[in-house]
């Protein structure tokens, strides 16, 4: 039971970004190559809100300090990385097996949202993952059985805000539309300081809000991206014929 508890789990939270990574990214190498570098700013600005974590030992006991720290390094490392991305544009065409990298200016925001969300992911939920196997599980004597799929849907979906947000906030920088930044800060806190409520086991006060946010965050970065509801039935219409 364990074991299927962990592959289902496993499933729910990581099929849907290694399927867009099998198709969008897995066939060029620089994609890999920016997806790899997102990955790694994520984990930079990890190691710098756990450093302040830990300097400021009377805050340590409150989640949200170090939560709020995480989510300003992620965002400023989010910039660092469109900065990078624009600075280094021209060379990843040339280097680039598809010299049309650089056609759809999102497309490399796509690619670095979708490293910055698996990263993510990995740390949300490996260790939850690796409990899950046994020998016993929650739900019996303490804690909720619902625990390990609620942290698998919250990992789904924090990966796909990510990626999404990665595709409004460059949109944003290079448009200079502060209501894009806005939305991208604003809900990040707001899912983040919702996630807050799982410890008191209130589980769909956390992922029905942030399960909302996720729709509305897509279909802003679908527009973002020059998507439109035409275009959109007619991609629908020729993949069901």
């Amino acid at each position: 039971m364990t074991l299927a508890e962990f592959f289902s789990c496993s499933l729910l939270a990581y099929g849907a970004p290694f399927v867009m990574f099998s198709i969008t990214v897995a066939n060029d190498p620089v994609r890999i190559i920016i997806m790899i570098a997102a990955a790694f700013g994520w984990l930079l600005s990890f190691l710098l809100s756990s450093v302040v974590w830990y300097a400021v030992v009377p805050l340590r006991s409150y989640l949200a300090f170090g939560m709020t720290f995480a989510i300003i390094f992620q965002e400023l490392f989010r910039y660092g990385m469109y900065r990078l991305l624009k600075k280094t544009e021209a060379g990843l065409k040339e280097i680039s097996e598809n010299h049309d990298i650089g056609a759809n200016k999102l497309e490399m925001a796509y690619v670095s949202g979708l490293g910055f969300g698996t990263m993510s992911g990995a740390f949300a939920l490996v260790n939850v993952l690796a409990d899950s196997i046994g020998p016993g599980t929650l739900g019996l004597q303490s804690g909720s059985e619902y625990f390990f799929v609620t942290s698998a849907a919250m990992t789904l979906c924090m990966i796909l805000l990510n990626t999404f947000w990665s595709v409004i906030f460059f949109s944003g920088c290079d448009e200079k539309n502060y209501f894009k930044v806005s939305w991208v800060l604003v809900s990040h806190f707001f899912v983040s300081g919702i996630s807050l409520l799982n410890r008191k086991q209130i589980y769909a006060s956390t992922i029905i809000p942030s399960y909302v946010v996720l729709i509305i965050t897509a279909m802003i970065a679908f527009k973002s991206a020059g998507g439109t509801v035409q275009s959109f039935i007619q991609t629908f219409q020729r993949r069901a014929t």
